[in-house]
């Protein structure tokens, strides 16, 4: 009697510490699989933003404008290339066609000089699209090509870069970096030439029956 009572025993003492250890995994799988979700819906420019808010916090020399300014043009050229790709498929008129052809191209090339140079300066970049990428590719992709695809894309690329020369602008003269000061003042040539040429597209969009 005395044995059957130390084996229950034993068997009870098992059973709880099994259970204790069920619970314990089931809230550390939970609490991982929670955060993989936030991982894949957090915009992966805020992801950068906010490893670069710990750089800063940790010596790093960047200040939280010149970050945000390398970021949001990385934001940009990310942009131009996915909605370039875009307008050489949907686009229903040459213009559009080269227009993309063009931003794909050039803002290909931005990506990988903006890429390295970030990296020079300890700044983390999207590894993502962004948000704000894939709202306006989506929005791009769903609409039939036309007359309506065209000046939309045009629309798109003469704000956008209204936008991007605005903050290079701002980055040539505020930085507190010189070397993002120049890095900014070299780009707005192109930039400008590439809002000229939107422009032209969207007048010939405009003038289409």
């Amino acid at each position: 009697m005395k044995n059957i009572k130390t084996l229950q025993s034993v068997i009870f003492q098992l059973a709880f510490i099994t259970f204790i250890s069920f619970s314990i995994i089931s809230c550390d799988n939970k609490a991982k699989t929670e955060d993989s979700n936030n991982s894949a819906t957090e915009d992966s420019k805020e992801v950068a933003e906010d490893k670069n808010d710990n750089t800063r916090t940790k010596g790093g020399m960047n200040t939280e404008a010149d970050a945000e300014f390398l970021v949001a043009a990385a934001e940009s050229d990310q942009k131009e290339v996915r909605l370039g790709k875009l307008a050489q498929e949907k686009g229903s008129i040459t213009d559009v066609k080269e227009l993309g052809r063009m931003m794909e191209m050039a803002h290909t090339e931005s990506m990988t000089e903006l890429s390295a140079f970030a990296k020079k300066k300890l700044v983390t970049l999207p590894e993502t699209q962004t948000e704000d990428v894939n709202e306006a590719y989506t929005k791009l992709s769903n609409m039939k090509s036309g007359k309506e695809f065209d000046k939309e894309y045009c629309d798109m690329e003469v704000n956008g870069h209204k936008r991007t020369i605005e903050k290079f602008e701002v980055a040539s003269t505020t930085s507190a970096d010189p070397e993002i000061k120049t890095m900014a003042t070299n780009m707005l040539p192109n930039l400008r030439k590439h809002l000229e040429m939107a422009e032209m597209c969207q007048k010939k969009c405009e003038a289409m029956k």
